[in-house]
């Protein structure tokens, strides 16, 4: 699936400043992990290997968070 084009406008984080915003993905060790599990929020690498930095765009993380968001209110099943 292709994902859709970023805003001009969207800034592009580290993982440290990632985790100093977003205080639920705790370190950047956490963060790596969930990058090695494909389980976390898209992100870009500058290169290939272990020698590519990683960066985040803010709308990647803030998709990934509204898909993980619970909506509640709603009638018990």
């Amino acid at each position: 699936m292709k994902a859709s084009a970023a805003p001009r406008n969207d800034d592009l984080l580290s993982a440290k400043q990632v985790c100093s915003e977003y205080p639920i993905f705790g370190s950047t060790s956490s963060l790596a992990e969930r990058r090695w599990r494909n389980d976390g929020p898209n992100y870009i690498k500058t290169s290939e290997g272990r020698a590519g930095r990683v960066f985040y765009r803010r709308s990647a993380i803030e998709q990934w968070l509204d898909e993980r968001t619970v909506q509640t209110g709603g009638a018990a099943a």
